[in-house]
């Protein structure tokens, strides 16, 4: 498939349309990491063997925080764990024998995984890879700059640049909406139990948490079955 809905090309053009944003990204986590003192191999390990934005950053907040090495670890992977609900979601788009399938899971990252979701639990295998190998090298590439460089690390906020992937998730959101009405009971209670878990924990948790109102799809999806 390389039209320019589905397929490898699709992916490679919505790749490239965060790959900036996922650089510069990248660049602002490797000139935090150099205030915090983690030197040049650190940082650029994190980002090829982690390559996670939100997990790394939760990471080094914890670590500069005074937090020990459990405590960075435990932060992240809660961060992360929204990545086992959506890997099993996919899993079934994914091709080939175990060590195969573990590598191709390596494409489940947030923008290609929401990108590839055709709805009804299905996903274009294609297009979530070619997003992700576009991001990748971005990601890897803007660690290492920022490593080097060492530019301030408000840029991000400064350029505004924080704003392009809620944005594109929020689109996807009202794109989402308009195609499955099940998805608007399931975003309305996502919206309940993330602003009743805020009450109480801190938001990357109440986010993870409000991710349960998943189930109410899955239920839906079971009774039509």
């Amino acid at each position: 498939m390389t039209s320019t809905t589905s397929g490898y090309t699709a992916g490679i053009r919505v790749g490239a349309g965060f790959a900036p944003a996922t650089a510069v990204l990248g660049l602002t986590f490797g000139a935090l990491t150099q205030t915090l003192g983690w030197g040049v191999l650190a940082p650029i390990a994190a980002s090829v063997l982690v390559f996670s934005g939100s997990a790394q950053f939760a990471l080094a907040a914890a670590l500069a925080g005074g937090g020990g090495l459990g405590v960075a670890v435990g932060a992240a992977a809660l961060i992360n764990a929204r990545f086992l609900p959506m890997g099993v979601a996919a899993a079934g788009a994914f091709k080939g024998g175990r060590l195969r399938r573990a590598v191709e899971g390596q494409a489940v990252v947030d923008a290609s995984w929401a990108a590839a979701h055709l709805g009804g639990g299905r996903f274009d295998r294609e297009k979530m890879i070619g997003g992700t190998v576009v991001q990748f090298p971005a990601w890897v590439l803007g660690t290492v700059a920022g490593v080097l460089v060492a530019p301030p690390a408000d840029v991000v906020h400064r350029f505004g640049l924080d704003v392009v992937f809620p944005g594109f998730f929020l689109l996807l959101l009202i794109d989402e909406l308009r195609k499955e009405p099940a998805a608007r009971e399931v975003a309305a209670l996502a919206v309940v139990l993330a602003a009743g878990l805020a009450l109480v924990l801190p938001v990357g948790l109440a986010i993870v948490g409000s991710a349960a109102a998943a189930l109410l799809g899955l239920r839906t999806r079971r009774a039509t079955a």
